[in-house]
């Protein structure tokens, strides 16, 4: 199995990087990519793990970009360096916007009655990026809510009345500080995007034209049929078709990795075009 989409306590997960490459030494995984929201913070400890663990090991990041829909778009980088100065300034911006986000998100969640701190959020996180899965978890503990799905639907998803919209680089951006630090650019599960067949295509084309090289295909929330879509359109627009779980640990308990909600099982050869797709693009860097 591969798994090209997981996140780990550098963001929103409950694993360690080094715990998360030994879980998926312990599952068998073929290749593993480390893709947590807006941070690089992770990598390292993560591929001297892989390293040690003899597992293929894939450095990526996960770019929250704007898009004008009811959906949301995120951009996978894989294979970026992360020491790459150009990336780290632009993630610090998105950070720093975050930071300011969590202290209006506290603010509405006590307008509202909750008894609610920064510091009770950050301690959920463990010295990670903060971020909503925090604030649900907070909110089960202290019993606001008895699920995390009932806090997300009752006060954090878009439109509930705890909800601060998230700091997002516009597409170019996201691409350019990828490509800058040496990576290649992947849309992420594009079913939540929420577009029509036509409408996704569209958006396809247009995210080609700023340099996208792949299309994560295989994801649990994505039907048969759907899957068929992304892989039809990676052939249309010479994408490589990837694939993940988005696993978040015990954030999302019923996701697990390599397997997600137990109905996906990416090939192999997603970690083998993706590696020849980044070498074939970063040999055309260096002649250009």
């Amino acid at each position: 199995m591969v798994d090209l989409h997981t996140h780990s306590t550098a963001s929103d997960g409950t694993y360690r990087p080094a715990e998360l490459v030994r879980l998926a030494e312990s599952e068998g995984l073929y290749a593993l990519a480390l893709t947590d929201h807006d941070t690089v913070e992770g990598l390292s400890e993560a591929i001297s793990a892989a390293r040690e663990a003899g597992l293929r090991f894939v450095p990526g990041v996960e770019i929250s970009v704007k898009f004008e829909g009811s959906g949301h778009c995120h951009i996978l980088g894989y294979f970026v360096d992360p020491k790459n100065e150009n990336l780290r300034r632009t993630l610090s911006l998105l950070q720093q916007a975050r930071e300011e986000r969590n202290v209006k998100m506290v603010e509405k969640l006590r307008s509202l009655g909750v008894e609610i701190t920064l510091e009770e959020v950050a301690a959920r996180a463990g010295g990670g990026e903060i971020g909503r899965p925090h604030f649900a978890a907070l909110l089960v503990e202290k019993g606001v809510v008895r699920s995390p799905e009932e806090a997300f639907e009752r006060y954090l998803r878009k439109g509930a009345p705890a909800y601060v919209p998230k700091a997002r680089l516009s597409p170019e951006e996201a691409f350019s500080a990828i490509r800058a630090a040496g990576g290649i650019a992947v849309l992420a599960h594009p079913v939540h995007l929420r577009l029509s067949p036509e409408e996704l295509t569209r958006y396809v084309a247009r995210l080609k034209e700023f340099g996208l090289s792949g299309i994560e295909a295989y994801y649990t929330d994505h039907s048969p049929e759907f899957t068929a879509l992304c892989l039809d359109l990676s052939r249309r627009f010479d994408l490589v078709p990837t694939g993940g779980s988005d696993f978040h640990g015990r954030n999302k308990p019923d996701i697990k990795l390599g397997r997600g909600l137990g109905n996906l099982r990416v090939p192999d050869e997603c970690y083998d075009r993706l590696y020849a797709r980044w070498e074939r693009e970063r040999a055309a860097l260096s002649l250009a």
